[in-house]
């Protein structure tokens, strides 16, 4: 049951990020315009919702769920000190609340995210069955030069024998 609120939960976090870089690439001007009224340069409008989206995609997929988790985790946190900082005021407060509830989600995603319905899983999964593989085939390897080993010894043994029942004169 666990693995599948984590899975929801993945995607529920995924979708924020994902919705928002959506906005953020079509109203480029108008991101851009809030970007600057904070003090930040100019320009930064596709570049943070190509982030977002691009993380969100990745964690809702499950690839580098551990990774995507922890910058976003970053990138909301430093949100709240560029865009919610005014705590007086209960809509910034309230803003910087969800942004740090987010931000604990994604922090409980870094620990928890790699479940079974991900890439990361199913990458993991395969690794271990190509190295149980590996295993296997080594020990048939080292099983079958035991064999022939024992054999030539066995072989080496049975020359020896051979020339022994011989009769001295036909040696």
């Amino acid at each position: 049951m666990s693995m599948i609120a984590v899975f929801i939960g993945r995607l529920f976090i995924s979708l924020i990020f994902i919705v928002s870089g959506i906005n953020k690439l079509i109203h480029v001007n108008d991101t851009n315009a809030m970007i600057t009224a904070t003090g930040l340069p100019a320009g930064l409008a596709i570049p943070v919702g190509l982030f977002e989206l691009i993380a969100g995609v990745c964690i809702a997929l499950g690839i580098a769920v551990r990774l995507w988790s922890i910058l976003l985790a970053g990138f909301v946190l430093a949100t709240i000190l560029f865009f919610h900082r005014e705590f007086t005021d209960p809509v910034q407060a309230m803003a910087a609340m969800k942004n740090l509830a987010i931000a604990g989600g994604l922090l409980a995603l870094f620990g928890y995210g790699h479940t079974r319905w991900s890439y990361d899983a199913l990458r993991q999964r395969r690794r271990d069955e190509l190295a149980t593989r590996d295993a296997q085939l080594r020990a048939t390897e080292a099983e079958v030069r035991a064999a022939r080993a024992e054999g030539r010894a066995e072989a080496a043994v049975g020359e020896t024998v051979v020339v022994e029942k011989r009769p001295f004169w036909r040696r």
